[in-house]
């Protein structure tokens, strides 16, 4: 499905506020806690800030600084076409690249790291008001498993990579009530 720029607003604006949400739920231990060798709830919300800052800055650009990664040849490719291609490459092994892996992240950061993302919201929200529909689909970013993309795009996989880490940690939390409840059942 093709989104206009009202409509990506919108899926910016619910995953953005139902990562928060989730977070400000947890306890302060699964924010901070690696469960199975992965990131922490933190991590991949300091994860999250990284991904999205560039795009939110390179969106506040003068456009004329945009030709540097040239223009789409194509128009932009709906939705799902974006989140298919993204699923292919993590099925095939595609890892966060150094540059947006987190570091150790620490309980007393998580109201920075939450005002922080929530400011990355903010920015994405102000500087798509400032795009019109065809500036969307003319200008591209280069992403680092996708490619080159459309604004249009990249705004699509902010969305969706928000959704797709919100998912992640959500099933993590299934997993160690699981855990939790059985290794309660052996101590007690």
């Amino acid at each position: 499905m093709y989104l206009n720029q009202h409509e990506i607003q919108s899926l910016l604006n619910k995953s953005f506020d139902n990562f928060v949400d989730f977070i400000r739920t947890l306890p302060d231990h699964r924010f901070t806690a690696s469960p199975y060798g992965k990131w922490s709830a933190g991590q991949q919300l300091h994860h999250l800030i990284k991904a999205a800052r560039p795009v939110s800055t390179a969106m506040s650009y003068p456009r004329f600084m945009l030709h540097y990664f040239g223009a789409a040849k194509q128009p932009s490719r709906p939705y799902e076409a974006v989140v298919t291609q993204y699923q292919l490459l993590l099925a095939k092994g595609a890892k966060s690249t150094k540059a947006y892996q987190p570091g150790v992240v620490y309980l007393p950061q998580r109201p920075v790291l939450v005002q922080d993302f929530i400011k990355q919201k903010n920015k994405l929200e102000k500087c798509l008001l400032s795009w019109s529909e065809n500036e969307l689909d003319k200008y591209r970013l280069p992403h680092p498993l996708l490619g080159k993309i459309t604004i249009r795009e990249m705004l699509y996989f902010t969305a969706y990579h928000n959704q797709h880490h919100l998912q992640r940690l959500k099933d993590h939390e299934l997993q160690s009530h699981t855990w939790e409840n059985q290794l309660q059942q052996l101590i007690f």
